[in-house]
């Protein structure tokens, strides 16, 4: 297993020292919020790209790709019975595709809960239609740069769709494609009945992705969570991808977020 860490996660540092910390840690891995470039991916230039993706490779870091693909945007919904507003998703999708390729990355997350939610008289299993027709639409862009979309299931504090892996595996099976995977996260599986480790070892075959956190919205090792399990069961499904640290409470600070989580993760991989 490789070890990364998600860019917000810096908030206001500029990459360049952010990525060079990133990899002092011990990371190899960076991903990126679309956001701390622009809000709009549209509006980033080649210059900016390639200005990004060299920052990340002179500090040594691999750019992952990219995740929170919706949030903070306008006019974009996965969700949406109107086939306009999932006909713009799918195009935005696809720039999101060529951003990752652009910057070196082959990974999608997919989770943006606030452009995902069920609309007024729209059914879980209509939104997954609808869902399913945009990330179709897309999946021409996906394939061309050899992207791969994961779908994130989240929990119940984050929105109503997609609460669970298994509705996560059945939008994946739905779309039917190698471009289109499951992403999984251990805070929103702590919020399922089933076990942690129990949910990795259902879902390994189609797993592209994972974030590490704890459900107190911290970093790995800084709550309840016991992570020996849940990597020993990544280890036991072969899963040889990237675990990346993505936090949600930034009170401890950059520094300790970022130091302690990789210790942590360290430390219990050393002890499998």
């Amino acid at each position: 297993m490789k070890l990364a860490i998600c860019n917000e996660t810096f908030q206001d540092w500029p990459f360049d020292k952010a990525f060079d910390f990133a990899r002092e840690c011990g990371y190899t891995g960076i991903e990126i919020a679309p956001f701390t470039i622009d809000k709009n991916a549209k509006n980033i230039t080649s210059t900016q790209r390639n200005e990004v993706r060299q920052q990340a490779e002179a500090a040594g870091l691999e750019v992952i790709g990219l995740h929170w693909l919706l949030a903070f945007t306008e006019g974009y919904y996965l969700t949406s019975p109107e086939a306009e507003m999932r006909a713009r998703t799918a195009d935005y999708l696809a720039e999101l595709a060529t951003l990752c390729r652009d910057l070196s990355g082959d990974v999608l997350v997919l989770g943006s809960p606030q452009q995902r939610n069920l609309l007024p008289g729209v059914s879980h299993e209509v939104a997954m239609q609808h869902a399913a027709d945009v990330i179709t639409q897309a999946l021409p862009t996906l394939e061309k740069h050899n992207v791969v979309l994961a779908v994130e299931p989240l929990g119940p504090a984050e929105g109503d769709f997609l609460l669970t892996a298994d509705l996560g595996a059945e939008l994946v099976k739905m779309i039917d494609s190698p471009q289109v995977r499951l992403h999984l996260d251990v805070k929103a599986m702590s919020s399922e009945s089933t076990p942690i480790p129990e949910i990795i070892k259902k879902h390994a075959g189609i797993t592209a992705h994972f974030h590490a956190n704890d459900a107190n919205k911290l970093g790995p090792g800084m709550g309840d969570i016991d992570f020996i399990p849940i990597l020993k069961s990544l280890q036991d499904a072969n899963y040889t991808d990237w675990v990346s640290v993505e936090v949600f409470d930034y009170t401890p600070g950059v520094e300790t977020l970022a130091q302690d989580s990789i210790a942590y993760l360290q430390k219990c991989l050393a002890e499998l």
